[in-house]
């Protein structure tokens, strides 16, 4: 495994100290693959097979409705994870989309493989509580705000939390994320709110 990805690799799971002395097979699941912008990497319906560690790139994971329109649930970028969580650890065919916005570099592995090293190792098992945990308390967040905050109060608290991406999404899909019509988004960004 290339120096690069064992660092990508111990910071993505952080706080646990992973390492490949006393993480050997760890290190040893993960295979690298590449995707061209506007990929599809799993589709609604579909079984996600896999767990990603982004090297470099940034994804969208979106709900097509009956009408055909998407909504945008999440983004993941360079140092995150990607994919369909759920479905991943369920083993129930998707309910979202996963799909590039920009090429993108990943890490991967499969879920057999993942859910060993929660037998294998006691501080895998340590990241995954904190990692549900923030999930959950994400996820929570996340609907309060769509509930509770206004069109320009939301876009505030996103430009917050990520700045540095927004010039790689296009507006479209900031804006579906954040419940909002393409229109208010723009407006919002021309105020500079």
């Amino acid at each position: 495994m290339k120096p690069a990805h064992i660092d990508l690799l111990k910071n993505a799971f952080l706080p646990v100290e992973l390492s490949p002395e006393n993480h050997p097979e760890f290190f040893t699941i993960w295979e690298e693959v590449s995707f061209d912008r506007n990929e599809l990497i799993t589709d609604q319906g579909k079984l996600e097979s896999y767990f990603y560690v982004v090297e470099s790139g940034t994804q969208m994971i979106y709900i097509q409705d009956q009408k055909g329109d998407q909504h945008v649930i999440g983004f993941s970028f360079d140092g995150s994870f990607s994919g369909v969580y759920d479905a991943f650890m369920s083993g129930n065919r998707s309910s979202y989309t996963l799909q590039t916005i920009t090429e993108s570099k990943m890490l991967r592995t499969n879920r057999a493989h993942f859910l060993r090293m929660f037998d294998l190792y006691p501080d895998f098992e340590r990241w995954g509580r904190i990692v549900h945990m923030n999930l959950l308390i994400g996820r929570v967040n996340r609907e309060v705000e769509l509930i509770t905050l206004s069109a320009a109060e939301r876009f505030h608290s996103f430009q917050k939390r990520c700045p540095k991406p927004l010039t790689k999404i296009p507006q479209k899909y900031i804006a579906s994320y954040l419940n909002m019509t393409p229109e208010t988004y723009s407006r919002l960004r021309k105020l500079g709110v």
